[in-house]
């Protein structure tokens, strides 16, 4: 091909550029293109890019090129979303079908209205919500018992994986307490494999909201809603770990000091526990040092 285009780019008086591009089965347009130098502006594509996607991390690869059309760069969304992909870039927004069952076999009964939790540690219920930032989200996890309101293991993750409810499930456990049931929604996080089998690994019973049964869970999700009016709405997380501290400081305060109207207005920790309104220190501390376990 190279020795093709050469040949057509030689002069000659005799033959056009189109008569040797005819004779060497080579195509004009072979021969007129110019390499742009796209990696010398590169760099400041994706500068340009970043500053757009940290103020509308909403927005995908189509506007973000719009915008950068608006700012006279020439430039099709083809390139944008290679150079967003390299970046690890993408838009958040509400996705389709986030509780989607993965496979018909990973599904499992609900069990509390058979096996209503009377004590603490007969089920804990697990969700994952997200937390707005300055810039973008982080999805908090977290594990509560449903007698207690005791949250009992929590992660904070950038990513909406399987790992970070393995990562909650490792500090509730680590706490020295096992459910006998655990019950979750029909998510893909719920329904994995690696879900799955380190429940079993535990034997811990399974067991899954219906389809469109929010209720199901509905004390995880009041707390959702408790944790976002009490501290989530009040603050301006400017970066991952800030928002990880300042978590693990509502969520240490939550189950240490705040008193519940559902629980005749003890602690969730004096409930889990059975220890009462003086709570030893040396308990206090130890719960405390479990709650503010941050992932890296």
């Amino acid at each position: 091909m190279n020795l093709r285009i050469e040949l057509a780019l030689e002069p000659n008086e005799d033959l056009s550029i189109r008569q040797r591009c005819e004779l060497l089965s080579l195509p004009r347009s072979t021969v007129y293109y110019q390499s742009s130098n796209q990696d010398g502006n590169a760099a400041d594509l994706m500068n340009e890019i970043r500053e757009i996607y940290e103020r509308h991390p909403f927005k995908g690869y189509k506007r973000i090129t719009d915008d950068l059309r608006d700012k006279n760069y020439i430039i099709n969304h083809k390139r944008v979303y290679r150079l967003m992909k390299i970046m690890g870039l993408q838009a958040i927004y509400p996705k389709k079908n986030l509780s989607r069952r993965r496979q018909n076999d990973a599904v499992y009964p609900y069990l509390l209205k058979d096996r209503p939790p009377m004590r603490s540690h007969d089920c804990w219920c697990i969700d994952i919500t997200y937390i707005k930032m300055a810039h973008g989200f982080i999805y908090l996890t977290a594990l509560i018992d449903v007698v207690s309101r005791c949250i009992m293991g929590w992660q904070a993750s950038t990513c909406l994986d399987t790992d970070g409810c393995l990562d909650a499930l490792e500090m509730a456990i680590k706490t020295g307490y096992k459910p006998k049931i655990i019950n979750s929604d029909q998510g893909c996080q719920f329904t994995s494999q690696d879900w799955i089998y380190s429940l079993k690994l535990l034997e811990i019973d399974i067991s899954m909201d219906g389809k469109g049964r929010y209720l199901d869970n509905i004390f995880i999700e009041r707390f959702w809603r408790t944790i976002k009016y009490e501290e989530v709405y009040l603050r301006t997380y400017e970066t991952v770990l800030e928002a990880k501290n300042a978590l693990g400081t509502y969520i240490q305060w939550y189950n240490l000091e705040r008193r519940h109207s559902s629980l005749g207005k003890k602690k969730p920790y004096e409930v889990m526990t059975g220890i009462g309104l003086n709570i030893k220190q040396e308990e206090a501390d130890k719960l405390t040092n479990r709650s503010l376990q941050i992932a890296a």
